[in-house]
């Protein structure tokens, strides 16, 4: 009974449960991954932002694509590299809300910074002739803004009617915070929680998912009335690597949902599942755009190759 009513502001967290000897390939593991994840969104970023070329409405909405993807990876990675190195399973009670609530901003801003990329392609490949009438800097502000806007205050009403109930319990029983685990150390009724939950769940897959699956629909459909082959390609090449992206978000957060769900599941398997989404969406974003986008992938090889040939002549050996 004492646990049960622990009020504690510091937490336990279940872990990875490693032997002595699976420390050392983990810590290499998550450090090389958090370090891949900050290289990559960090070349992405530097490459628009130095780019005046790049300074287009597609490439300005892309561009908080690879800043949320580190929003989400820093939430995750310092804690989980320093839970490996320490052995230590507790959390400040503050550190696990603040994590939760970083982890949730990436979850939901990545369905928001989709759909307003998809809703540029609608707009240059079904209406070309008044796409620079429409996606103006201004609109394109509103846009960014909005999107950041409406996840701050979604997910901060959501920690808002969760730090108002009681806490009675002290045993996270997930790998890392988030707004369910959270919930399990409440001893109240949850149940407008619950509701406001499913509400967000039906903004972001409802809404988010139904503008993205409806413009890359028609699309699909100008694309193919399109006579200009080269045009068709081009477009089709970027829905293709759009797409990619929105898949792979998308099966993975349903694969955490639904494991979540599954209690024969194997508990190591649920644990890799939960932080896949943190790992390997913030990894392959970039490089997806690196490599299917022509304009980035050209600016970065000229980047690196430009560096590459100046430490040359600093250093001719």
């Amino acid at each position: 009974m004492g646990d049960l009513y622990n009020t504690s502001s510091v937490l336990t967290l279940q872990g990875f449960n490693l032997s002595s000897q699976s420390v050392i390939p983990a810590f290499l593991f998550a450090t090389l991954s958090y370090m891949i994840i900050l290289f990559c969104n960090l070349v992405l970023i530097l490459t628009i932002v130095l780019n005046k070329c790049l300074h287009q409405p597609m490439y300005m909405i892309l561009l908080n694509l690879p800043i949320n993807d580190l929003i989400g990876s820093t939430a995750l990675f310092p804690q989980v590299i320093k839970e490996i190195l320490s052995d230590t399973k507790t959390m400040q009670h503050s550190a696990c809300v603040a994590q939760a609530f970083f982890i949730h901003i990436y979850g939901l801003g990545a369905v928001f910074i989709l759909t307003a990329m998809a809703y540029d392609r609608y707009i240059a490949i079904c209406l070309p002739l008044k796409y620079n009438a429409i996606m103006t800097n201004a609109h394109i502000m509103k846009i960014i803004t909005l999107v950041w806007l409406f996840n701050l205050i979604l997910m901060g009403m959501l920690f808002f009617l969760l730090l108002r109930l009681p806490r009675c319990r002290s045993l996270i029983t997930h790998t890392y915070c988030d707004n369910p685990s959270l919930l399990t150390l409440v001893c109240a009724n949850t149940a407008i929680n619950n509701i406001y939950g499913l509400f967000t769940v039906a903004v972001t897959q409802v809404v988010g998912n139904g503008m993205i699956l409806y413009t890359y629909l028609q699309i699909l459909i100008a694309c193919f009335r399109s006579k200009r082959s080269d045009t068709r390609a081009k477009a089709l090449q970027t829905c293709a690597t759009h797409l990619t992206v929105f898949l792979l978000l998308e099966c993975l957060g349903l694969f955490t949902i639904i494991s979540y769900r599954l209690r024969g599941i194997s508990p190591h398997l649920r644990k890799f599942i939960g932080v896949s989404t943190l790992i390997f969406p913030p990894t392959l974003n970039p490089i997806i755009y690196g490599l299917k986008t022509q304009e980035i992938r050209e600016k970065v090889i000229y980047f690196f190759s430009k560096k590459y040939l100046f430490s040359k002549k600093i250093f001719p050996f």
